[in-house]
């Protein structure tokens, strides 16, 4: 338009030095264009408000005063209107304009007025609308301004007195009403502003903070002062929460699957015969409903960004035409580098703007796709939950999610990019002519070079994942069974298992590494072979044309535009690519068949069940004991009843709730009365007597916080016996109506196992009365149940009271028979006593926290069951089991009796503060090579170097046009310009490929090996105190930002940082007074990077940190669905997930915003150096060939770019490098006593013999705690067996520790036939000893690997084993024999075969000393005499060990050794100690064999 007026009247306008618009455009085009912008945004506007209703705001003074300016400005306007009538009266002819512009312009007014009182009703605390309106209206208003000035001042202001006063109080209102829009309002009523203490200001904040991210310097400056905490982040805000998010994904999510199933019965038929499968629902349609509304707000911003972008090349123009002409005014040259700077500027503000709503979309993509799969993992069955493991699904939220997080921020690229590419390519051709299509040609021809490079990338992509999968999947099992790895001394060959996975990983992702250099080098070349050939063929092409700096500069501006939607395309297609990959993993997982909650009808009055020819009915209120061999179907019963299991036929009935206890206790990582609470109101009373009767009371006294000690993760501080009366009193306290109990009682003692009985699940227990289902292998307690079940083999055998059975003289009489039921007795007052030489009271035995914490940091401060004080403490000599607990009186609670100091177990993690240290990035150079990384760096230089060159040579090139109007040495400009330009993208790829290829995947290779090594070699304790959760995120997420993120980051902050070099110095150098610009701008530079890489490193710390409890979390819940769901807790735990991911956006949200608080900032710097290189381009334009300046402004405009990367990358790279630090963080664990001892190895047959002694013997758990063993003297000889008894907390597993070195000795030595065992190494030690351990833990593999993984045996000798551990009828029925596939954990064998696979392998390992704990537990008493009679006739020569919880196992062994707080207290054979009556005795009268 201006340029159109220009033509027009050019010499009143351009051609003079007082410049002025006609008197008829002032009038017209001036006034009408706010007016036509405010007309044409209103009605969306109002719609806008109408959807967006935050509550009303009161009338306040600001808001009166810009009404009553609004109003007057519309008198104002009409009494020109008037005037104009009144003339036309006085028979005065005035243009229609005069009428029509002072008629728009009130009814504008009036318009304006309206919209300030709508948007105070809707809770609109600052008008980005009405501010742009004003600000359009005084800037066009300032050419009348200065028109009328300067008419006045010729003294023509008689004509027209009144127009003149009312222009200047139109000017003046419109001012004042643009200074009052730059205010706030208060905040509307009942808004969370009010209520919430810590909001976040952005809901408060003005237009133009909104725009400029002005609110957030808070935080940067108090980021800047001292390292953030997580007090200091704002709320987050309601529209980004998981509360709103979550459901409305979902619900989007379900509408689309009613959708896919509702197919009409024609559309079926065709898609029947089409393809067999019924139609998927769309997750990605889910997706798009729920959060494209929001993005395309984002996306209209990114189409007015682009537009924009095209004005600063036009501009580029003018500017070289400018120098060109030596006459042209001074104020044209200046008036165009404002504009270019305007035009910058706002390109800058809306660019932000576009980035701001793609972040939040990507935000609550995210959180929604995060919710969307937890909720899922909640519901789905078993069968679903075995295809994808726990590795997998984590994989899923942290790394899937992640993935359309990133590509959200690009995805308007897939449009915008060819929208670029079209618009520039129509500006060249109007500036090149048909050249271009030389150009154009070139960019065709690397289209399918790129796409194949991406199809490639993807590939490579989707076998990395695998194995990443595959790796944090090992990974996790390996830390799962640290314990057994390290008392098999079988570390090494998991190690290998991770570094084999680990090096095909690698391979891929060299292959990656060549395929993006090759890219790169296509993406950096492709605007110079573009610029090339397009000149190259200009030149040549006619004699007449003639490349002078206008053409070259411009094009090269254009192609510098065209550079970034080329790089951009083929990462958004392979980003796209991986999110489809990533879109289509979610899909599946969210489309798993989930649970049927009709399988179990909840109605009925008894609980009948039907299980596939299992007719079974439970009365309500009975006791129904279900028996049987190990992997009968027990536990599947119970599962059935659950729901848990996929119903085949036949129907399931319960009434009422249901309480669960499963045969493996789940305990969460909460305190021990969170877990017994479970999302209860607390009751005093209640909570005593559940305490009570679980024989939980004494445990407590014992913890170091009573019930508010914090358990670990799976109960790791817990003795199994603990963990599983936790897990029932949890049952106990919830009150249902019916119970399923899967064999609770086979973790715990015989005497407690009788405790709990007679109170808890008994005729006589807290539960009589309610229906109960007890799996059990403890036969002593079948006498006093209501019906027996026996299965066999997933079939009800028999059923029917105890004596029923006996008398039908079947299966289960047999299986009695062999049990002697005579020595069961059934006494009413069984004596439960403390059987010391005296009777201690309770509190004697609280000082044996100290000597026992127990195995470890995390059991350190523990003690294993004090189950055995389970007595009343009135009444420690009798007690009645049919004393109901509401009658006794309540000991006060062990937590107000000593208001303990509670130490956490499992520390917070830590986060650095401050900055990086150097030595970080030292260690990764050095991991790099020092050397080589300097030479790398050089190497960049040179590219640097030879991009610089190319364009000065271009400058030489154009300014041959000045000289003589025609190109002679046209050949000569091409070739060395190709030149150049050619040996940069060589260079390119002489970098990248040493670069990436060896270097960064050496430095990668290197850094997970240590952190591998120190894991495996750490001691026990560190597992301990370290959930898992957060070690598998040291292993998934910063490995990955080590192997694939920061060779990236380096690689682009190398080329940002030296093409912002080039800038400076081609700047200064042609113009010298640049030089006194760039040093403020550079300090401002500098002081805005220290603020933003301050808080900006800090917030990326606190998000990392806050993204681990998301997915332990998750684990957490995975593993406990079954109890979860029984006890109806789905809600309660999936607004505990919601809330630690909101937690985590918490942090993340900031993260964003100060990546657009520092945007705008430094992009307004080099909108600044845009600025400078213009104006002194325009002063110096004598001393400069255009061919210059066009080199220097076209420099200019690309360093806002590089600016912005610059600092982008810093940050990036120092957020990122935290991973370099969190690995080497965990790669300096300290480790235990080494492996491998070399001039101390003992003789390959050691032990001969296998006499063990210890020698004054003592043992403490950790540095500064009491000894947990004291001063132990005993000599074992070889082929002895040795019974270990003692009252919980006595410190019988210490002892078999020690054996392993698991402990090491405080003071004492052990000697195992002459070998102290001090002295040799680890694996030399433990590979000599075998341990059959209290858990079963098995590994995802063959079930070979999980008996011999170092494969040192032959299939003969684990057949033979297979066949002593009474598991070969077993494993030769299943199809594959050996090579059965276990899955992670063993899920799918029961629990006591996965015993007797752990006697298996103690068989093939035959050494000479065997360590028992507590072995027997989890089987029935048939398994356990085979295991019994397999140890006695197989290990008949061997030392044995036996920590025993059934006594009746190790009355036959030589001697029996009673432990009592850490010391001997008896030593003997077993007849001996019996006859003693010490301790032992009274053992084993509790247990009934005397």
């Amino acid at each position: 338009m201006l340029v159109l007026l220009f033509s027009q009247d050019s010499n009143f306008t351009k051609h003079t030095n007082l410049p002025d618009l006609p008197a008829c455009f002032q009038l017209s085009v001036l006034p009408w264009a706010p007016c036509i912008f405010l007309w044409l945004t209103s009605p969306f506007y109002i719609l806008y408000l109408k959807m967006n209703n935050r509550g009303y705001i009161m009338m306040s003074i600001l808001n009166r005063i810009k009404t009553v300016l609004g109003l007057i400005l519309w008198i104002v306007c009409w009494t020109d209107l008037f005037s104009s009538f009144h003339e036309m009266s006085q028979n005065q002819f005035k243009p229609p304009v005069y009428f029509v512009t002072p008629l728009v312009l009130g009814m504008t007014m009036l318009l304006a007025t309206f919209l300030i009182q709508y948007e105070r009703l809707k809770g609109v605390q600052s008008s980005g609308v009405l501010f742009i309106f004003w600000t359009i209206s005084v800037l066009f208003a300032i050419v009348p301004f200065r028109s009328k000035i300067m008419n006045a001042s010729q003294a023509e202001v008689s004509n027209d007195r009144l127009r003149f006063t009312t222009f200047y109080i139109y000017f003046g209102l419109t001012l004042l009403q643009l200074i009052l829009s730059c205010f706030n309002e208060k905040p509307p009523h009942f808004s969370s502003v009010v209520t919430d203490p810590n909001v976040c200001p952005e809901t408060t904040a003005g237009f133009i903070s909104k725009m400029t991210f002005w609110w957030f310097t808070s935080m940067a400056i108090k980021g800047y002062k001292s390292p953030l905490e997580n007090k200091d982040l704002w709320s987050l805000n309601k529209q980004d929460s998981s509360e709103l998010v979550v459901p409305n994904l979902l619900n989007e999510w379900e509408m689309e699957k009613s959708k896919a199933q509702s197919v009409s019965p024609e559309e079926e038929e065709v898609l029947l015969s089409k393809r067999k499968e019924a139609r998927q629902p769309s997750f990605l349609r889910a997706l798009l409903r729920a959060f494209g509304p929001y993005f395309l707000i984002g996306s209209a911003f990114k189409l007015l960004q682009d537009l924009i972008t095209f004005v600063n090349p036009q501009l580029l123009r003018m500017l070289i035409n400018f120098t060109k002409q030596s006459q042209a005014p001074l104020w044209w040259g200046y008036s165009l580098a404002f504009l270019m700077f305007g035009a910058s500027l706002l390109q800058t503000l809306i660019l932000h703007q576009h980035f701001q709503y793609c972040f939040v979309t990507g935000m609550r993509l995210r959180t929604g796709i995060i919710g969307a799969i937890y909720r899922k993992s909640l519901v789905i069955t078993n069968e679903a939950k075995r295809s994808s493991t726990v590795g997998e699904v984590v994989n899923l939220m942290s790394v899937d999610a992640q993935r359309f997080m990133d590509l959200t921020t690009f995805l308007n690229m897939l449009w915008s990019a060819p929208l670029q590419i079209v618009l520039a390519l129509f500006f060249l051709w109007q500036n090149l002519g048909a050249s271009v299509l030389a150009g154009v040609a070139v960019m065709v021809l690397l289209i399918p070079f790129n796409a194949f490079i991406a199809m490639k990338t993807r590939t490579y992509q989707v076998e990395q994942m695998k194995y990443k999968d595959e790796r944090i999947k090992q990974m996790n099992e390996i830390l799962n069974g640290i314990k057994v790895l390290k008392l098999y001394a079988w570390e090494t060959s998991f190690q290998e298992k991770i570094l084999q996975i680990r090096q095909k990983e690698l391979n891929v992702l060299r292959k990656t590494a060549y395929l993006s250099a090759l890219s790169t080098m296509a993406w950096i070349s492709a605007p110079f072979l573009v610029a090339l050939t397009t000149f190259a063929v200009f030149v040549t092409v006619r004699e007449e044309n003639v490349l002078d700096a206008e053409k070259a500069f411009v094009s090269l501006s254009l192609f510098n535009i065209l550079r970034f939607p080329l790089n951009m395309l083929p990462q958004v297609i392979s980003s796209i690519v991986q999110a489809s990959v990533s879109l289509k993993r979610i899909q599946d997982f969210l489309s798993h068949d989930e649970l049927d909650p009709e399988s179990v009808d909840r109605r009925n009055n008894t609980s009948v069940i039907v299980k596939s020819l299992i007719n079974v009915m439970v009365p309500q209120g009975s006791l129904l004991a279900v028996v049987g061999h190990v992997g009968c179907g027990k536990t599947s019963l119970v599962c059935a009843l659950l729901g848990e299991m996929e119903k085949l036929e036949g129907q399931i009935s319960i009434r009422g709730s249901v309480a669960y206890v499963p045969q493996q206790a789940w305990i969460q990582n909460a305190t021990v009365r969170d877990n017994i609470l479970f999302g209860r109101p607390y009751v005093e009373q209640k909570y005593r007597c559940v305490l009570e009767a679980c024989a939980l009371t004494p445990d407590l006294e014992v913890l170091p916080g009573g019930d508010q000690t914090e358990i670990g993760e799976k109960g790791i501080n817990l003795s199994g016996g603990q963990r599983q009366r936790v897990s029932l009193a949890r049952a106990l306290y919830s009150e249902a109506d019916v119970y399923l109990l899967d064999d609770p009682l086979s973790a715990v003692d015989a005497h407690v196992a009788k405790h709990i009985f007679d109170n808890v699940i008994g005729p006589e227990g807290a539960l009589k009365g309610k229906t109960r289902i007890l799996v059990t292998h403890g036969i002593s307690f079948l006498p006093q149940v209501d019906n027996i079940l026996v299965m066999v083999d997933g079939r009800v055998s028999e059923m029917g009271s105890y004596q029923d059975l006996l008398k039908q003289n079947g299966a289960f009489a047999e299986f009695l028979r062999n049990y002697s039921l005579e020595d069961i007795i059934e006494d009413d007052e069984i004596i439960v006593l403390l059987v010391d030489k005296d009777i201690h009271s309770f509190n004697n035995h609280t000082d044996m926290v100290d000597n026992e914490p127990v195995v470890n940091e995390a059991r350190r401060q523990f003690m294993r069951q004090m189950s055995i004080m389970s007595n009343d403490p009135e009444n420690p000599k009798k007690m009645s089991r049919r004393r109901r607990c509401s009658e006794r009186k309540h000991p006060e609670s062990p937590t107000e009796k000593k208001e303990l100091k509670v130490e956490k177990l499992i520390q917070a993690e830590t986060t650095e503060t401050g900055r990086v240290k150097l030595k970080v990035y030292w260690e990764y150079a050095k991991a790099v090579g020092p050397l080589l990384s300097l030479f790398i760096c050089f190497l960049y230089g040179c590219q640097s170097a030879t991009s610089i060159g190319a364009n000065f040579w271009l400058s030489e090139w154009t300014n041959d046009a000045l000289q003589n109007g025609t190109q002679h040495r046209a050949s000569t400009r091409v070739g060395v310009y190709a030149a150049l330009g050619l040996s940069q993208g060589t260079l390119r790829v002489s970098v990248n490929q040493p670069n990436t290829l060896t270097l960064m995947l050496k430095a990668a290779r290197a850094t997970h090996l240590h952190m591998l090594h120190a894991v495996l070699r750490a001691p026990q304790a560190f597992f301990e105190a370290t959930p898992s959760g957060r070690i598998l995120n040291r292993f998934s997420k910063d490995v990955d930002t080590i192997d694939s993120v920061i060779p990236d980051s380096i690689d682009i902050w190398m080329r940002t940082f030296w093409s912002t070099v080039n800038v400076l110095i081609a700047c200064s150098a042609l113009t010298p007074e640049f030089l006194v610009v760039t040093v403020p701008l550079m300090l401002l530079y500098c002081c805005v990077q220290r603020f933003y890489v301050a808080t900006s490193r800090q917030l990326k710390r606190l998000e990392s940190v806050s993204r681990s409890p998301i997915y332990s979390h998750f684990s957490e819940t995975i593993t406990g669905t079954s109890v979860i769901r029984a006890y109806g807790r789905n809600t309660a735990f999936v607004l505990l997930s919601d809330m630690k991911v909101d937690e985590n956006q918490k942090s993340y949200y900031p993260g964003i915003v100060s990546n657009r608080w520092l945007g705008v900032r430094i992009e307004f710097i080099g909108n600044c150096i845009v600025l400078f290189a213009a104006l002194f381009a325009v002063i110096g334009k004598e001393k400069l060939s255009p061919g210059l300046v066009g080199l220097s402004v076209s420099y200019a405009l690309q360093v806002t770019m590089s600016l912005n990367w610059m600092v982008r990358m810093t940050s990036d790279l120092e957020s990122n490098i935290v991973a370099v630090e969190r690995v080497k963080e965990y790669s300096e664990t300290v480790t235990e006593a080494p492996w491998i001892v070399k001039d101390k190895q003992p003789p390959p047959d050691w032990p001969p013999k296998g006499n063990v002694e210890f020698i004054d013997y003592s043992v403490r758990y950790r540095e500064g705690l009491d000894l947990v063993l004291r001063n132990i003297s005993l000599e074992v000889k070889g082929g002895e067996k040795i019974g270990i008894v003692g009252r919980t907390g006595a410190g019988k597993s210490s002892m078999t520790l020690c054996l392993f070195r698991l402990l090491e000795a405080a003071d004492g030595e052990i000697v195992i036939d002459e070998v102290k065992i001090s002295e040799i190494g680890l694996h030399d030690l433990r590979s000599k000893l075998t341990i059959i351990p209290q858990e079963p833990v098995l590994f995802s593999g063959t079930l070979r690997m999980n008996l011999d993984p170092f494969e040192k045996y032959s299939d003969e000798e684990v057949w033979k084993v297979l066949e002593l551990s009474h598991l070969k009828k077993f494993v030769s029925n299943q199809a594959s024999k050996l090579e059965l596939e276990c899955s992670e954990g063993g899920e799918n064998l029961s629990v006591g075969q996965r015993q007797l696979v752990c006697l298996a392998r103690a068989l093939l390992r035959k050494t000479r000393i065997l360590v028992l704990d507590e072995a027997t537990a989890a089987v029935d008493l048939e398994t356990d005499n085979l295991i019994q009679s397999t140890i006695r006739t197989q290990f008949e020569d061997c030392t044995v060990f036996t920590i025993a919880h059934r006594l009746n196992t190790i009355m036959d062994y030589t001697r029996v050794l009673v432990l009592d707080k850490g010391k001997i207290a008896e030593f003997d054979t077993p007849a001996n100690l019996l006859a003693q009556k010490g301790i032992f005795y009274g053992m084993a009268k509790d247990a009934g064999l005397v």
